[in-house]
């Protein structure tokens, strides 16, 4: 049975997950923006609507989020080895996709 916010999204954990093809991360293991400014990062996301690599809400420069921002891509997921874990920005749901590996296996 679904309940109450299930249903607004259509069943669909997500909303905008039905928009999500495949992307290529525009970095393999780094943040462009903090490596640019000479700045480290705690972990990686990556957009699911054109694969850029930000840094977490836990790094000084929050690049993943200010992404979502300038953009309105609603869609990350970790790019942490071995994590498999989605966000939406606009729906605020965190979730995992059944079937889908994580990006970077551990």
């Amino acid at each position: 049975m679904m309940d109450e916010e299930e249903e607004r999204i259509g069943g669909m954990i997500c909303s905008h997950l039905a928009d999500v093809g495949p992307v290529d991360p525009d970095s393999l293991d780094a943040c462009p923006e903090c490596v640019a400014l000479g700045d480290t990062w705690v972990h990686l996301r990556e957009c699911q609507t054109c694969g850029h690599i930000g840094c977490c809400d836990s790094s000084k420069n929050k690049h993943a989020t200010g992404h979502y921002e300038a953009t309105g891509h609603p869609l990350i997921r970790s790019f942490e080895p071995g994590e498999g874990w989605w966000w939406c920005y606009e729906d605020e749901v965190v979730f995992e996709v059944e079937g889908v590996p994580p990006e970077r296996p551990a």
